[in-house]
């Protein structure tokens, strides 16, 4: 309708409109987004560990659910001297992994919740994590997503200072 577009959503029991004005004041006064500078010691290869299918990671999301996801498997990578892991939450060793982390940089600097990584695929049981890459969820701009947050398996203790950044003062509403 006009500069309006509605999606329809399912959430868990939950069905959804979501509601986008290619033309409201949020879309005319973006001023695009704020990264770090590109630092290639924040693009690591990690070992690969494949589940078994049993485990799942429970995953909150912004809207206070929680759901068990199954587990896909584990990269294993060092950063700063620490060997560190991150649990995928999608994708497939073929296709590429799907990551929600966060870690010490989003006290101040990224989005608390935690954000977005996705990864080539696995090759003989490598991947490339690229935190260059990492991007936030569709939550660090609007009240009205339904983001999944990082799990405390993927709360990492480390900065990492790579990656999108989320502007706390031009979102006074987190």
């Amino acid at each position: 309708m006009g500069t309006l577009q509605f999606h329809v959503i399912v959430r868990g029991e939950r069905v959804g409109i979501r509601l986008k004005d290619r033309d409201s004041a949020a879309v005319r006064s973006f001023h695009g987004l704020t990264f770090y500078p590109v630092d290639m010691n924040y693009r690591v290869s990690a070992t690969w560990e494949l589940a078994d299918g049993k485990k799942t990671i429970d995953i909150p999301n912004v809207l206070g659910d929680v759901s068990a996801e199954p587990v896909a498997g584990t990269v294993v990578f060092r950063l700063d001297g620490k060997e560190l892991r991150l649990t995928a939450l999608g994708g497939d060793a073929a296709h590429g992994l799907f990551f929600v982390f966060n870690d010490l940089t989003a006290k101040a600097d990224t989005y608390p919740g935690g954000r977005f990584l996705e990864t080539d695929p696995v090759v003989n049981g490598t991947v490339v994590l690229d935190f260059n890459r990492a991007y936030n969820p569709p939550c660090a701009v609007t009240p009205y997503a339904t983001c999944p947050l990082a799990p405390k398996e993927n709360r990492l203790t480390v900065a990492i200072s790579a990656g999108e950044k989320f502007d706390k003062a031009a979102h006074g509403h987190h």
